[in-house]
């Protein structure tokens, strides 16, 4: 790209939002040193009720991310940059995610200040692990950004926390040690194995959406795009649009791939059971959406 171009990003406010936007603004700067990257901040409707409990019969869909969409398709901006555990699993008319960042560790955290088994989360996903894994814990909702989090924790009588391993990392925050600094505190913390703790759909991705009939934001995006982080969130969103699950669901899905080879992994818990039903499928990496299909009537079967 010789003549300066401009393309305009579109991202929530929170700080880890502005730190995944500063990633993609970099990645695209390296690839085209000529263009020019603005970004605009957009309230969403789970940032206006960020404080608010959200009702887990009703998810968390679109809570994130359906202004952001909006001001896509008005051409207000160019680029969506979302966090893409956090976008329906149903695709939104006329637009398209076609492009991801190299994807984040996708493990959970358990952050504690002491021993106990008050912990707070605000997955239903986690609150359903953590009783299957850790017997008689008692769950608290919690709701905020990371830093909120974790102020809450130190504010409260709580135990421990359940966060995303990528977006403490991303705000800069070492874990890989058994504790790390928050704002002067030690707070322990535990990486919890994937094995059990299977993250949601697209835990660790940054996705990047645009318009499908833009050609020139299309060339922008792919230029660039990890496909095979691409190719593991395509099967895992695939998979929740087969179950009609979304990240407010009792779900955990993940796809991995080994040369050409693709697992994909899944979990579902339901209310009268304590232990998940779990499926895994193995097969081309490049026969993402089939795989989907294939993990979806293995753990229906």
């Amino acid at each position: 790209m010789s003549a300066e171009k401009s393309i305009v990003l579109g991202s929530r406010g929170s700080e880890l939002a502005r730190a995944q936007t500063a990633m993609v603004v970099e990645a695209l700067q390296r690839a085209y040193p000529n263009l020019v990257v603005a970004s605009r901040i957009i309230t969403t409707r789970g940032d206006d009720r960020k404080e608010e409990p959200i009702d887990p019969r009703a998810g968390r869909k679109g809570l994130f991310t359906g202004e952001i969409e909006r001001a896509l398709r008005a051409g207000e901006i160019d680029i969506a940059v979302h966090s893409a555990k956090d976008l329906p699993s149903d695709a939104t008319t006329g637009l398209k995610v076609r492009g991801a960042l190299p994807r984040a560790p996708v493990e959970d955290l358990l952050i504690r200040k002491s021993a106990g088994d008050v912990i707070a989360t605000g997955s239903v996903r986690r609150q359903h692990q953590l009783r299957w894994k850790y017997p008689g814990t008692i769950v608290v909702e919690l709701r905020g950004n990371v830093a909120t989090r974790l102020r809450k924790l130190l504010a409260s009588d709580w135990n421990g926390i359940v966060l995303a391993r990528a977006g403490v990392e991303r705000l800069g925050y070492n874990v890989s040690g058994s504790a790390f600094d928050f704002e002067g505190a030690s707070l322990g913390v535990e990486i919890l194995s994937s094995a059990d703790f299977l993250p949601a759909g697209g835990q660790g991705v940054i996705a990047l959406q645009i318009r499908e009939d833009d050609a020139e934001a299309k060339a922008i995006v792919e230029s660039v795009n990890h496909a095979e982080t691409l190719l593991c969130l395509r099967a895992e969103r695939e998979f929740l649009r087969l179950l009609q699950g979304d990240c407010g669901s009792p779900v955990g899905v993940l796809a991995t791939t080994a040369d050409s080879e693709m697992t994909l992994r899944a979990q579902i818990f339901e209310p009268e059971r304590i232990e998940p039903r779990t499926a895994c499928v193995k097969g081309e990496a490049t026969s993402a959406v089939q795989l989907a299909r294939r993990l979806w009537d293995s753990i229906n079967g």
